[in-house]
């Protein structure tokens, strides 16, 4: 059995400019998952720990955090587990690559010919592993957009090399979905995978965990280990790989393992259930979680009278949370009861106005019957006397 750690896209050094003072803490969180991902490794006495790319989120990194790094990579090494890493399309390695600036097997204190760290070039981009019986194959360009895919050429690489019991694929980029990664700088097929002869392709560029297989080939995106952007709900992961093929029939097993501190939680709220904007305040408040991304969303009907701004809730919880998100999508009722007299002002414009948002909504425009639903409900409140608030 192999047995593999493969992560990818944890992007240390990431500015965070719409984080603001937060900036500091969440880079932070992003390295201590990184770390997280290299003690998941030690505790699973894994083989090998892949990245397939975008280790860092730029080139341009202090030497002290390349440092960083290092260190955990040599504990790996001390532990006898080897480590590959290929170039993403944020620290591509071209000539102002952070990998040409700092060597990270020195780094790491481990002599020139040391293998136990490796990082695929375009001039070495195959690695035999004769201790795991494996073979790992990770084709990078040193421009950001590769000229041509990066799976071209595996299945002559992995024909010239040695026979061996596993054949690993490391790529970044993505997998091509029509008029979504058209313009992506490194794009892969279904078919390319299946062709190309590997038992596991691990895969970098999209930040949410996903598995997939083409033909033969198991395949899968490790996702960022720590959320880059705060509406990444899959992120957070690293994979455990498993190839076994010490029974008469082969198996690729992948098994998330959560190593990132952020998590995620959707919530819907009935606005007929909210008595008001401080209620709803502290309905949210009671979730209470410096980890938490939270996304609220408000449906169903709520009463004329409750008067919300999702700013100012959104403000107002910000410091329970990681981050807190506040959408209204309910929608304002139509008239109950009896209706006033279509010969009185709020009588006509109540009847006008209604047939107009059930010719909207038969006619599937629901972003416009919405609006004519807010504007009932104001009308409805000026022409009772009520103040309003806009």
């Amino acid at each position: 059995m192999l047995r593999i750690i493969h992560t990818a896209d944890v992007h240390l050094g990431a500015r965070h400019d719409d984080l603001g003072e937060l900036a500091a803490a969440q880079r932070e969180r992003q390295f201590a998952a990184f770390k997280a991902t290299v003690d998941l490794a030690l505790a699973e006495k894994v083989d090998l720990f892949l990245v397939a790319g975008d280790l860092f989120d730029s080139n341009v990194q202090p030497r002290r955090s390349v440092e960083r790094v290092a260190a955990e990579l040599r504990r790996l090494a001390d532990a006898r587990i080897r480590s590959v890493l290929i170039p993403g399309t944020h620290d591509v390695l071209d000539r102002a690559s952070i990998y040409r600036a700092y060597d990270l097997r020195a780094l790491a204190g481990l002599a020139a010919d040391d293998e136990m760290i490796t990082v695929l070039d375009p001039d070495h981009p195959v690695v035999q592993l004769a201790t795991c019986d494996a073979v790992v194959v990770g084709p990078v360009f040193a421009t950001k957009r590769a000229p041509h895919s990066p799976l071209r050429d595996v299945p002559a690489m992995l024909a010239a090399g040695p026979v061996v019991s596993w054949r690993i694929g490391m790529v970044h980029g993505s997998i091509a979905i029509a008029g979504k990664t058209d313009r992506d700088e490194v794009v892969i097929t279904p078919e390319e995978i299946a062709a190309s002869g590997l038992d596991y392709l691990a895969l970098g560029h999209w930040h949410s965990a996903q598995l997939g297989k083409a033909g033969a080939v198991t395949y899968a995106y490790a996702g960022a280990p720590e959320p880059i952007a705060l509406d990444q709900d899959r992120a957070g992961k690293a994979l455990l790989v498993e190839l076994d093929g010490a029974a008469s029939r082969r198996t690729v097993r992948v098994e998330e393992r959560q190593v990132g501190r952020t998590r995620f939680d959707r919530l819907e709220v009935d606005a007929a259930a909210v008595a008001s904007q401080p209620a709803l305040i502290d309905l949210l408040v009671t979730r209470a979680d410096p980890d938490l991304v939270l996304d609220v969303r408000l449906v169903g009907v709520r009463r004329d009278d409750l008067d919300l701004d999702t700013d100012e809730i959104e403000r107002a919880v910000a410091p329970s949370f990681l981050k807190a998100r506040v959408r209204d999508a309910s929608v304002p009722a139509l008239t109950d009861g009896p209706l006033p007299s279509p010969d009185t002002i709020i009588g006509a414009f109540i009847v006008d106005l209604e047939e107009q948002i059930r010719e909207l909504e038969a006619g599937g425009s629901a972003a416009e019957a919405a609006e004519h639903r807010d504007a009932l409900r104001l009308g409805r409140l000026l022409l009772s006397g009520h103040e309003v608030s806009l």
